[in-house]
């Protein structure tokens, strides 16, 4: 992102030549704003829906309508110079259902800075939330119109899945779609769609959007009024009171219908958001509870079947955590060297802290060769947690390949002694290997063969090197939780995260009883995994037959009861699951490409 962010200070530079309408120059820093190179640097790069001008010719550079007779600029720009576009619109609306949102974002932009004789690039750039999976994306440019289409592509690394010619990834959570040949002063309007995670955090879901505009895309007041419109809606999916907590925009409630809210806000500003769009709310749940929903297939459905979504909140009720027995296995190879290698050994150190007394747990490293802190599990306390944090110091040494089914065989072997302990893997890599569906194959024949109390693998993804895809369904089979830090400043952060969330077990085991009433009953994951207190479980998947009004879901508690939840129905034409759940991390598993659509007479190019 250094690149970019020296493209737009050049263009930011060229932007100094402009006299716009009334001959006034472009807007300037507001008073108090923050100053310094790091604040410099942060206002470069893309914290809101963001369009640029891609200059190669500065000679071009001019007010669309009246010339402002700037000496003649000769040369090439190589790489680029990147001219921040002002925006006379932005529309935001956030749907939030049960633990995603979807949001559709519609702004409109002027290409201000190119006469009209002339022709550029036009770079749009979408910065998402959590998680935040692109699904579509929709430009018209007078009679011109541009949409993305999603395909499968057979390398599933982020790597190659993230690189941004015309369209793709900028970088993780940060879509990047390139317009050729704009004409100077043309409107460019852009809708957006994706989804993205809902944060949750001890009863609280938020949802978090990026919207904090810098001073340079604002158009001055005399030339276009600024328009901003955002809506949401709240959908909790079951019939449970859901309270508000906060807002960063002046939202008005608008309509409440039982467990369903909308709100709005519309204003004309004087200069466009300075800070993100920030949700949250909470949905009263005393204690485990939850909901059914379900969809009939429609006539576009590839698949006729039905669709469910089944949803359980972890609750207030401060269930006991299920004792766990936990083995880390580390990837040290090469690539691991320097700061990831040293943020995962704090993440560890961090997580060990988190351990109870009675639970047991040992570390494994892998590169060519394998590496045990000790020959068996060993009982939390003091002396071998500062043991472990001793051994991880001196053995924690990046070199070597990576050889996963190894190490993953190593951990089952030391949880095959574990009673009366959830035992748990917790597979930390940077890397991809060569044999990842045998070993999905291996560990899944292993894991039937231990019935209820197979261990359950939880899957951690450093880079954007490493297969994703593969993590994923490991975690999927193992019943774990799979997380992922494609930046290196977040990976201690986001392990902690994904440990709290994987190790806090509180339902084990789960079983649906609908099944037995029905002719076919699929869950999108490979295997329903357990409730933890950190987090709300959602499973969706396809069926056929006739639903229960109400269903059974059973699973083990911690001190190894049974424990019963009675779910009711509820029938619904257009659900969250049809909306975001399928479709979730679609950019992660797939390359999205644009199309385009010429409507007026020349020729379109690719």
């Amino acid at each position: 992102m250094e690149d970019f962010a020296r493209s737009v200070e050049d263009g930011l530079k060229l932007s100094k030549r402009l006299v716009l309408p009334g001959g006034l120059p472009p807007p300037r820093p507001p008073a108090g704003m923050e100053r310094g190179p790091d604040a410099a640097a942060a206002l470069l790069l893309p914290s809101a829906p963001m369009a640029y001008a891609v200059v190669a010719d500065p000679g071009s550079v001019d007010t669309p309508d009246v010339p402002s007779y700037q000496p003649y600029v000769y040369g090439r720009l190589d790489p680029p110079a990147l001219i921040p576009l002002q925006m006379k619109e932005i529309d935001l609306a956030v749907d939030c259902a049960l633990d995603v949102a979807a949001v559709t974002l519609r702004a409109r932009w002027w290409l201000h800075c190119i006469t009209r004789s002339r022709e550029c690039d036009v770079r749009l750039i979408l910065p998402m939330g959590e998680q935040g999976s692109i699904l579509g994306a929709e430009v018209t440019i007078g009679r011109r119109s541009y949409n993305t289409q999603v395909i499968e592509v057979e390398d599933q690394t982020m790597e190659n899945i993230g690189k941004a010619d015309s369209v793709g990834l900028l970088k993780p959570h940060m879509f990047c779609l390139t317009i050729p040949q704009v004409e100077g002063g043309a409107d460019i309007s852009a809708t957006f769609t994706w989804s993205q995670k809902l944060h949750y955090d001890n009863g609280r879901f938020s949802v978090d959007i990026p919207f904090r505009f810098p001073y340079f895309v604002n158009p001055l007041p005399k030339v276009f009024m600024k328009r901003e419109k955002i809506q949401l809606t709240v959908d909790s999916g079951f019939s449970k009171e859901v309270l508000l907590q906060g807002t960063s925009h002046p939202l008005k409630e608008k309509a409440r219908q039982g467990d369903k809210l909308s709100f709005l806000h519309e204003a004309i500003l004087e200069s466009w958001s300075n800070k993100d769009f920030t949700f949250s709310y909470s949905v009263y749940s005393g204690d485990l509870s939850g909901g059914i929903l379900l969809q009939p297939s429609t006539s576009q459905d590839y698949d006729d079947r039905d669709r469910f979504s089944i949803f359980l909140l972890p609750g207030n009720g401060n269930r006991k955590v299920f004792k766990k027995a936990v083995v880390f296995v580390v990837d040290t190879s090469g690539s691991m060297q320097g700061k990831p290698l040293e943020n995962v050994k704090s993440a560890v150190s961090t997580a060990l802290s988190e351990l109870a007394q009675e639970d047991y747990f040992n570390i494994v490293t892998f590169n060519d060769e394998l590496h045990s802190f000790s020959s068996c599990l060993e009982k939390v306390n003091e002396k071998t947690i500062a043991g472990a944090i001793d051994w991880m110091n001196q053995n924690f040494v990046a070199e070597g390949g990576t050889d996963i089914m190894h190490p993953l065989s190593e951990a089952m072997a030391l949880l095959s002694s574990a009673h009366d302990v959830l035992p748990q893997i917790f597979l930390m890599t940077d890397g991809s290997v060569d044999d990842e569906h045998n070993i999905c194959q291996t560990m899944q024949k292993e894991l039937i063969s231990r019935g209820s109390k197979s261990p359950r693998i939880s899957t951690f993804g450093l880079g954007v090197y490493c297969n994703h895809y593969f993590l994923r369904m490991l975690a999927s089979i193992g019943k774990g939780h799979y997380d992922a830090a494609l930046e290196t400043g977040s990976v201690e952060s986001r392990i902690f995260k994904w440990f709290k969330k994987a190790s806090n077990t509180i339902v084990a085991n789960i079983s649906i009883d609908a099944t037995k009433y029905l002719d076919d009953f699929e869950v999108d994951s490979e295997y329903i995994p357990d409730i933890s207190a950190e987090s709300p479980l959602c499973v969706s998947g396809k069926y056929k037959g006739n639903f229960p009004e109400t269903v059974i879901v059973k699973g083990n508690l911690a001190d190894m009861t049974d424990i019963s939840i009675e779910l009711k129905v509820q029938h619904v034409t257009d659900m969250p699951p049809d909306k975001n759940f399928h479709k979730l991390f679609i950019s992660n598993m797939f390359k999205v490409v644009a199309v385009a659509t010429c409507c007026r007479g020349d020729q379109w190019r690719d």
